[in-house]
């Protein structure tokens, strides 16, 4: 199943499939209603690029795997929600096997779609506190700039280190929460891409 949170589009190249079950007849010859085989069917593992560049053909390959996988596609990225809890560290070192990195949020519009995409958990953002110097930043190396910290937040109400970002109030757009990295939460991965 592919989705998409917005109405951007990426286009993916589909075609019939021969039905196996008719030994490469028509489905009319066998009395079969033959409108199901008319359907479009994703081709399993190739993405037709016939004139297009070796990078535009990468990158159609790429859009194909990772919305068969579900990741959710908004504004130039592809999302990933856990359904399973991790440690900050190993909801990170999944997301980068995957090739991609905990979500990175830089715009309202990225805070609010995130919010609503982590469905009210707890949830893991790819923002940490650099070596308890109260400076915070992005797995991307970025210095944090516009912030969503929930009310009275940074508290540091667990004195740990190292601490990293939750997504944690959601009942107001400044949901973020630091807390001890070694927590179980969800997590969120994110793959920039440019369609």
């Amino acid at each position: 199943m592919a989705r998409a949170a917005n109405r951007q589009a990426a286009e993916i190249d589909y075609v019939n499939q021969p039905d196996p079950s008719t030994n490469g007849r028509p489905k009319l010859e066998t009395g079969e209603n033959h409108a199901e085989s008319d359907k479009p069917q994703p081709t399993p593992d190739v993405v037709f690029c016939s004139n297009e560049t070796q990078d535009m053909c990468k990158l159609k390959q790429e859009t194909r795997e990772y919305l068969q996988k579900e990741w959710l596609y908004f504004r130039d990225s592809f999302y990933y929600m856990s359904s399973i809890k991790k440690t900050w560290n190993e909801s990170r070192k999944y997301c980068q096997q995957e090739s991609a990195d905990l979500v990175v949020i830089n715009s309202r519009e990225e805070q609010n779609f995130t919010t609503q995409y982590s469905r009210g958990r707890l949830t893991w953002i790819g923002l940490y506190e650099l070596g308890g110097t109260e400076q915070w930043i992005w797995v991307d190396g970025a210095l944090l700039t516009d912030s969503y910290w929930g009310p009275n937040e940074p508290n540091r109400l667990e004195k740990v280190n190292p601490r990293c970002v939750e997504m944690r109030f959601f009942n107001t757009e400044n949901s973020w929460n630091d807390i001890s990295c070694t927590t179980e939460n969800f997590w969120i991965c994110e793959k920039e891409t440019a369609l």
